[in-house]
């Protein structure tokens, strides 16, 4: 899909691949942009430098577990802005912990990592199919396809998010809906940074897992995975491997992350 002229909502639109998302497609003429973020200051301030820069752009605070916050945040896009063309369902939380994370913590991953993704795709895929056209991209990450060591919430949940993004590409594609599955490793943004416990095995496996890119490079990314509308778009190419390799023989993959795991652990 070609962006120019078209209306996106990204949810976790104020900081990290949000934003950036948002000023990449700026650049590429999108005719209007809805910004939601927990983080009000954030998406408000970056709401105004985008609309300052010609860009027309509303920014929310919205938390996205919330189906009626998303309705609300859906129905105030289309009334400002037009019909929604484009989704990016990218809020995401992590929480760097394993079996000790209390039912709470479970909760509310696969409330902001995967419910998020149901709730805003069923107010705008019904227009989508009505209209003929329209495009979601949901931020998945690489441990839905992989997993995250250190991180079982977070693992299951994005797991859970590559499968509800592959069903709607599967049932809405003939009807002119495209989908994609953002699926970056390490990303320098608020997750990595402090979404995980500080010092944790997750950092620290992710950050030695590969090059931790900027969340700029993972928006030019999204912008040419979107025009080829590819399914999966992987900013760290490695991931491609990995998965194939996980497929082909998984008891081999396995024993692979285990010894890198340890090695890890071990420093």
């Amino acid at each position: 899909m070609e962006l120019a002229g078209k209306v996106a909502l990204i949810t976790g639109g104020g900081n990290g691949i949000g934003a950036a998302m948002a000023r990449r497609f700026a650049v590429e003429g999108i005719a209007g942009l809805l910004l939601a973020d927990l983080d009000e200051v954030a998406v408000t301030a970056l709401a105004a430098e985008l609309t300052g820069a010609g860009t027309p752009t509303v920014g929310r605070r919205v938390d996205v577990a919330d189906p009626e916050q998303v309705a609300t945040m859906v129905q105030h896009a289309q009334r400002e802005l037009g019909p929604v063309d484009v989704l990016c369902s990218n809020a995401g939380i992590g929480s760097g912990e394993g079996l000790e994370a209390s039912p709470e913590t479970w909760d509310r991953a696969w409330d902001v990592n995967v419910m998020a993704h149901v709730h805003a795709a069923r107010c705008v895929v019904p227009g989508m199919v009505e209209r003929g056209e329209g495009y979601v991209l949901a931020t998945c990450s690489a441990a839905g396809l992989l997993t995250m060591v250190g991180d079982a919430p977070y693992s299951v949940s994005k797991h859970a998010a590559v499968a509800f993004a592959e069903g709607l590409a599967v049932t809405y594609g003939p009807k002119g809906v495209r989908v994609s599955a953002l699926c970056p490793q390490g990303v320098d943004t608020a997750l990595l940074q402090g979404g995980f416990e500080q010092g944790s095995l997750a950092t620290r496996v992710v950050r030695a897992a590969a090059d931790v890119l900027t969340p700029e490079q993972v928006a030019d990314e999204v912008v040419a995975g979107m025009a080829a509308e590819r399914f999966l778009i992987l900013p760290h190419p490695d991931v491609a491997d990995h998965h194939r390799n996980k497929a082909a023989d998984p008891d081999r993959w396995i024993g692979a992350m285990q010894r890198f795991a340890a090695m890890v652990a071990d420093g």
